[in-house]
């Protein structure tokens, strides 16, 4: 998302209410999951609380106010405020996300589910935000470097292969300030041999081939699909989950090999990212299909691919690499930002 996009995006809906530590919805929106929390700020707690919980499938509901009636009718409470982190940016009123369910009206959904106030805010914005919280019992290192406490202080990228490419940066200060990104449609670049073929390939239906195309779970479909047309042999795999599962179990060649495609250009991208932003404060993998094949991406070219960026190759050893459980992250980031603009008197 542009810096313009994500200052619309960080809009809010209805009468103005001030902050008040009532309990108020948090809900982190994406192609596939919606994450509803119920949250509260408590005094001399940096973090937001988590009251109550749950994911919904975003295709068994007919719209987000839907997830949102049943969540507070399951857990027998009424909120009147929402804080919304989805996928995609805010266009006239409306979120715009070709991955998305159904469309989301804010103003629209303020009014079905009986809401005063409504805030909107990019999902991986949310991430980033929620990325202050998190200890070593929540994440998984992929690459681990020894360092020194001043080294670690820097900007923090989140990063989530999902149903898109996500990407957000948290930069250092005092309090927190997030930049939302669109770096996900960055032109995918390709390396001698089995890349440039594969590229090739995906450049047949679309001249800009992102990055957005390959590293998520559409993208392991496509990589799976052009290796197959390449070597001449049939698809037998349809769903991500599929080819993951296929590939960590080497039962199929064809599906090994995509997800080691997909492992090294994830690392190069990543390795651009850290160059990009100067995350000296580490980067962060988010994304529901990651942990299921974590193992595999640290067997794979993922590191050496990540560290080859010639003479910035010292740089990059300093830089960790970890994968996040996404689970309830979206929704206590949603919550801190929140508390944030707040804090600084800028609801509006």
């Amino acid at each position: 998302m542009s810096s313009g996009a994500a200052q619309e995006a960080a809009t809010s809906f209805g009468a103005a209410v001030s902050f008040s530590g009532e309990p108020f919805l948090a809900a982190d929106v994406g192609g596939t999951h919606a994450r509803i929390g119920l949250m509260a700020f408590r005094p001399g707690q940096p973090a937001p609380v988590v009251l109550a919980y749950h994911v919904y499938k975003c295709a068994e509901y007919a719209g987000l106010e839907a997830i949102v009636r049943v969540f507070c009718d399951e857990k027998a409470t009424k909120a009147y405020r929402l804080v919304l982190a989805c996928a995609g940016f805010l266009h006239e009123g409306s979120v715009v996300n070709s991955n998305l369910q159904w469309p989301i009206v804010p103003a629209a959904l303020e009014k079905a589910a009986g809401l005063n106030d409504i805030q909107v805010l990019n999902d991986f914005e949310a991430l980033a935000y929620g990325t202050a919280y998190l200890d070593a019992s929540s994440v998984t290192p992929l690459h681990n470097p020894r360092r020194d406490e001043e080294t670690a202080t820097g900007s923090v990228v989140i990063v989530g292969p999902g149903t898109g490419l996500g990407v957000a940066v948290r930069l250092p200060g005092a309090q927190p300030k997030v930049l939302a990104t669109e770096a996900g449609h960055i032109q995918l670049a390709a390396r001698v041999g089995r890349e440039q073929q594969v590229l090739a390939e995906l450049t047949q239906d679309d001249t800009h081939v992102p990055y957005d195309h390959v590293l998520s779970g559409p993208g392991l479909l496509r990589l799976y699909g052009a290796l197959c047309r390449i070597k001449q042999l049939p698809v037998v795999f349809h769903e991500p989950a599929a080819i993951t599962d296929a590939a960590c179990a080497g039962t199929n060649a064809v599906a090994v090999e995509t997800l080691q495609l997909f492992c090294g250009w994830l690392g190069s991208f990543l390795g651009d990212l850290a160059m990009l932003y100067g995350a000296t404060g580490g980067i962060y993998l988010a994304g529901g299909f990651l942990s299921r094949m974590t193992a595999f991406v640290e067997k794979s070219t993922f590191t050496s691919r990540f560290l080859d960026k010639g003479v910035m190759r010292p740089f990059l050893q300093t830089i960790p690499v970890h994968v996040v459980d996404h689970a309830q992250l979206g929704v206590i980031g949603a919550a801190s930002w929140l508390m944030c603009r707040e804090t600084e008197g800028k609801t509006a």
